[in-house]
């Protein structure tokens, strides 16, 4: 049987980190070994003080803490995968829930093709989220499965790249050849590493059969912040996004999320997802271009601030 390790970096984690544990050990193909890197063990002691069986239940999961200046996307999940010997390993967030127990098998069976790389999750909205966040889930997400090569650059452009570390199994031999995450990123690791797959000829493959909840209702504060970081890293990084430009895929999804909301009586709601667009657009642009900022500017715009320290 496959041998399987799960690998969470959590931060600050709520009900739906022990959600998430309790799933996962419910899998049809059983997780191994569950590795969490925390960041600052004083908030996970706060989420452990009422359970203090959490140990005992779960003798499979082991807790490496780190302070919040060690913290790096790429770095962090590396260290998570040098404490693994497993042949496979998914990559999951703290507040992804998987919403059945066939998440594993699911994405395993993906990573049994020929040539695939890595296989990401479909992400599905949970309970509470905002129409505009249903939708956005539904169109980066869709119901069908596709597995994307070099072949489809000409076609898809960047959404070749695309993958999520939400919920994303690897095939442990190729990560290591290919030399693992980017060693110091501020964000799209999980991208950044697809885009290297993808260039040495390696399969991204989506599984929509493997489902996980897992949304935000950011305000426009929060979709500036976090999508200045974004910004920044793909301009750090244009081996993988010069050549393709994603602020068309953008106005392409702010179009039709327009358009579902005005079929379902909801035209109240377009002026803010407009508003919320426009932040979401103008922390790309700065981020883009945060070179030509001063540096505290740069600092208050991210939503890393450890990172620039």
């Amino acid at each position: 049987m496959d041998k399987v390790d799960v690998i969470i970096p959590a931060y600050k984690p709520d009900h739906r980190f022990l959600t998430l544990i309790e799933r996962l050990e419910h899998q049809s193909v059983p997780v191994n070994r569950i590795i969490v890197i925390n960041t600052e063990q004083k908030y996970f002691d706060r989420l452990l003080y009422y359970s203090t069986s959490f140990q005992k239940n779960y003798q499979n999961v082991v807790v490496k803490h780190i302070s919040k200046r060690e913290f790096d996307h790429g770095k962090t999940r590396n260290k998570g995968v040098q404490l693994s010997d497993a042949d496979y390993f998914i990559m999951m967030t703290d507040d992804a829930v998987p919403a059945d127990d066939y998440m594993v098998e699911e994405l395993l069976d993906q990573l049994h093709r020929d040539q695939v790389a890595v296989a990401y999750a479909r992400q599905l909205a949970g309970e509470g989220s905002s129409e505009v966040e249903k939708y956005t889930r539904n169109f980066n997400y869709p119901g069908e499965s596709s597995v994307k090569t070099k072949a489809d650059l000409e076609t898809l452009g960047i959404k070749t790249f695309f993958c999520s570390n939400v919920c994303a199994a690897y095939n442990r031999k190729i990560f290591d050849t290919l030399g693992g995450f980017v060693k110091h990123t501020i964000f799209n690791e999980d991208m950044i590493y697809a885009a290297k797959a993808v260039e040495a000829g390696y399969g991204i493959a989506y599984t929509a059969q493997a489902k996980v909840y897992h949304s935000h209702n950011y305000n426009c504060r929060e979709q500036f912040h976090r999508n200045f970081d974004l910004g920044v890293s793909q301009a750090q990084h244009p081996e993988v996004f010069a050549a393709y430009p994603a602020e068309s895929e953008g106005i392409r999804l702010v179009r039709q999320t327009a358009g579902h909301l005005r079929r379902l009586n909801l035209r109240r709601q377009i002026p803010y997802l407009i508003l919320q667009s426009g932040f979401k657009y103008m922390g790309y642009l700065f981020g883009r271009h945060y070179q030509a900022l001063p540096g505290k500017v740069v600092v208050a715009m991210s939503s890393n601030k450890e990172y620039w320290r």
